[in-house]
């Protein structure tokens, strides 16, 4: 099945429809001009909650997928119920200075200044096949980060997995050669 018909099929399953419905759009949060994809409001929707994780375990399972790796912090809303359902470990790739014991780090680039991500040392072993997961994909900085992070330890990254998705910052261009599969594309 070609990308243009596998996202036509999922298109039709009427649970995205339910999931981009119970996503709220607050204007100008954090600052004047944004319109923040806010989750909170899809966290309270037990249906599309649900509908959500779903989707993710459906498609994950059977992929062989020995690592889950949620980027701090709605990743660890999505991402622990993946892993668990598909039987994987779960990784949490968090920001500096909150990890206990031995850390590698990876630093990207922020339209506003940089940022860090942190994972424990030993965490991921080489050769192990990991999903990065997160709430939303915008610029893709910080799924580079935790692509670059997951590959230094010689993690194979298979794909990247998001709630949401904002085209017009083309973060997906950013991701090299690593597939993007999100459920919901803003307008």
């Amino acid at each position: 099945m070609s990308v243009c018909e596998e996202k036509k099929e999922e298109m039709k399953d009427d649970r995205i429809e339910g999931i981009a419905s119970s996503i709220r759009v607050v204007p100008n949060f954090p600052k004047p001009g944004i319109m923040f994809q806010d989750i909170t409001t899809l966290l309270l929707d037990p249906k599309a909650f649900k509908d959500a994780v779903d989707l993710f375990v459906e498609r994950y399972t059977g992929r062989d997928v020995s690592v889950v790796a949620g980027i701090e912090a709605r990743g660890f809303i999505f991402g622990p119920p993946i892993a668990l359902a598909i039987g994987a470990k779960f990784i949490p790739l968090r920001k500096p200075r909150k990890l206990p014991g031995e850390v590698i780090s990876e630093e990207y680039v922020l339209e506003y200044g940089t940022d860090c991500l942190e994972m424990h040392v030993g965490a991921v072993q080489p050769g192990e096949r990991a999903l990065v997961v997160d709430d939303l994909i915008a610029t893709g900085g910080t799924l580079c980060a935790a692509i670059n992070l997951l590959e230094r330890v010689g993690a194979e990254v298979v794909e990247c997995a998001c709630v949401i998705e904002i085209p017009e910052l083309k973060g997906r261009e950013r991701l090299r050669d690593k597939p993007l599969y999100v459920l919901v594309e803003t307008q």
